[in-house]
């Protein structure tokens, strides 16, 4: 088995394409093309942790966090990034990332913090938006469904629980070959009519290019008509944050304690009046204090999130209890999705949590 199979499995639950634009997530360092020989699981990568990756004789590491989020102008001792770097490459180490995509995916970090404190029903906080394409080409009735069945194994035609989605009306289509052009249907230098098919499919702007690659190959003309129009819809099934709700409700500060108990807090500030009964939660894996508001209009009675600031709780905290779970706390979940994903796919590959792996703030 390759690296490159571990990779594939992890960005079938969480695209590449899901990621925030500033995002790095993918890989970081070293040859996918390589056989695995085990995956060590971590959030941050630390030299530690390579250190560990060497002694286990794993060539494989997988990090919530990205290494390398910016490029480096030189690799030498002088920063543990570079010394990372370096003694991955030397021990043909690499090092992979999922981490806005996994944060966006359906089932990803938030959806798994929610589940360790609580929440059922659990529905996306912030959907993506404006992060989908429709396609509308014009294929002659007989091979119509051959064009659909490659849109499909594209990856278009995918609408929240739902595949195989396509929107299809039958008409006419007009054309006249000219002298050069070689047409599979019709006759150079004559009008024709062919019974066609409008076929409409949605799909994510990120896997354009193979949607468009595999209909071209599909389709019987020399020159395809075809329409690609950028769509603002939202997708419910992706974005960040999850908002839920608790079985038996409870006040404010019984709910904190029984977050700072799931997640192994020993201490979580909060602001707000923590004597209201919870019902609703909402929070997101890591940073997101800049969902809040978003929170307060779907009527969450608390918000939890990794990085609040002291006028992050000021300003909101009159209207909706806010508590600060830690940025690693709300995302050493990550750990568990990468093992589950891999175990359920090669259920006998060598698949470990990094011991290294730790929180890098202390409490005092």
């Amino acid at each position: 088995m390759k690296i490159s199979d571990i990779t594939r499995a992890i960005e079938e639950v969480a695209p590449l394409y899901l990621q925030e634009e500033w995002d790095n997530a993918g890989l970081q360092v070293g040859d996918v093309g390589q056989e695995a020989t085990g995956t060590l699981l971590c959030v941050d990568v630390t030299e530690a942790i390579v250190d560990e990756a060497v002694g286990r004789g794993i060539n494989l590491i997988v990090s919530h966090h990205p290494l390398l989020f910016r490029g480096l102008k030189r690799i030498t001792p002088a920063t543990a990034t570079e010394r990372i770097v370096a003694k991955a490459l030397k021990h043909d180490i690499a090092i992979y990332a999922a981490h806005t995509n996994m944060d966006s995916a359906r089932g990803g970090v938030s959806w798994a913090t929610g589940r360790m404190v609580g929440l059922t029903n659990m529905r996306t906080l912030v959907p993506q938006q404006g992060r989908l394409m429709k396609m509308a080409v014009y294929v002659p009735l007989a091979s119509r469904d051959a064009v659909c069945e490659a849109l499909w194994a594209a990856g278009a035609g995918m609408i929240g629980d739902y595949d195989r989605c396509a929107y299809m009306v039958d008409g006419n289509g007009t054309y006249r070959p000219l002298a050069g052009a070689h047409p599979a249907i019709g006759v150079v230098g004559s009008d024709h009519v062919e019974a066609e098919t409008r076929v409409e499919v949605v799909f994510p702007v990120g896997i354009c290019a193979n949607v468009v690659r595999a209909m071209l190959a599909a389709h019987p003309y020399e020159e395809p008509a075809f329409d690609l129009v950028k769509l603002e819809n939202r997708v419910a099934t992706a974005g960040l944050g999850v908002i839920g709700e608790l079985e038996t409700p409870m006040t404010g500060i019984d709910y904190i304690a029984k977050v700072k108990a799931a997640l192994g807090i020993g201490a979580i500030p909060y602001a707000g009046d923590a004597r209201r009964m919870v019902k609703r939660v909402a929070l997101c894996g890591g940073a997101g204090a800049e969902f809040a508001g978003v929170a307060i209009a779907e009527g969450a009675d608390v918000y939890m999130c990794g990085d609040l600031k002291y006028h992050d709780f000021t300003t909101h905290s009159d209207r909706i209890l806010m508590a600060n779970i830690g940025h690693y706390e709300s995302e050493q979940c990550t750990k568990g999705i990468f093992y589950d994903i891999i175990k359920k796919k090669f259920p006998n590959f060598a698949t470990y949590y990094a011991e290294q792996d730790k929180n890098p703030i202390s409490y005092g």
